[in-house]
């Protein structure tokens, strides 16, 4: 392999401005250069929301507008049905999410070093994958009844598989020659395991963990509904029950805006200790 000629001529320097470092972009511009379309693309569907639901087209007890969605959210907050709501998702579906991403990631570990254990493993999460969490309702209502561990294991279920798919395959993705170099430099198994193995599928484990937020999402709502006497799955089945449409609005407002946040959180935590990532 044959190195490409030097372009001709000498090469202009460029003397950094006080206070930067050469080469970096400055953390807060990326962030910047996204709060304008964001913005842009937010304010387009408040319009287009607004506009649907003056027009007519649907009836005005089914679609309510953004003003009156923001009322039913704000009198939800006074009343503090809200917080309470809340507080009992975010713990649900921060325990399940917990459980369900150290187990998908050691296991995708295991299974993607490890070609034998990945043979006799994948098979068996293939086949589980495509059964949703809302199907083992039924089954784990009567296996833990309607507690809180069911709905906690329902979401491990979901989020472990979503995390295992990717763990796995950015580790069976990580090339062999680096492994076997680590080795033959006499690097013990831990160090090949924390200085090569992780750090080449940590970009993959940073997007296991962004999707496995979503589906503990995903998740938590099929859980609550299973039942539940709180959390935002459950006031919405509350809500329409008595076609309270505003109100339900409201909730899946308040579900998209913490998924948004949650991958905001996980995107910057990625950007922060996996810099080598492009994410």
């Amino acid at each position: 392999m044959h190195a490409s000629p030097s372009p001709p001529g000498p090469v202009p320097s460029r003397t950094p401005s006080p206070g930067r470092t050469p080469g970096r972009i400055p953390g807060w511009l990326p962030g910047r250069g996204r709060v304008g379309p964001a913005l842009v693309a937010a304010g387009s569907v408040l319009a287009l929301w607004y506009a649907v639901a003056r027009s007519g087209v649907v009836a005005p007890g089914l679609l309510p507008t953004p003003r009156q969605t923001f009322a039913a959210l704000a009198e939800s907050a006074r009343g503090g049905t809200l917080a309470t709501d809340l507080a009992a998702s975010l713990a649900r579906a921060g325990q399940g999410f917990a459980l369900g991403a150290a187990l998908g990631g050691a296991l995708g570990f295991a299974t993607g070093y490890l070609p034998r254990l990945s043979a006799a493993v994948t098979p068996l999460v293939s086949f589980l994958r495509p059964i949703p969490a809302i199907a083992l309702v039924p089954l784990a209502t009567a296996w833990f009844g309607i507690g809180e561990s069911a709905k906690r294991l329902l979401i491990a279920y979901a989020v472990l598989l979503a995390v295992w798919l990717y763990v796995h395959d950015g580790v069976s993705r990580v090339p062999v020659a680096h492994l076997r170099a680590a080795r033959s430099l006499g690097a013990p198994l831990y160090r090949r395991f924390t200085e090569v193995l992780v750090p080449a599928a940590a970009p993959a484990l940073l997007a296991a963990l962004r999707y496995g937020a979503s589906v503990a999402l995903l998740a938590l709502v099929a859980a609550e509904l299973g039942g539940a006497d709180t959390g935002l799955a459950y006031r919405l089945q509350v809500d329409g029950q008595f076609l309270r449409v505003d109100r339900m609005f409201a909730g899946l407002l308040v579900l998209g805006l913490l998924g948004v946040g949650v991958d905001a959180a996980l995107a910057a935590i990625g950007r922060r200790f996996v810099h080598w990532s492009a994410s």
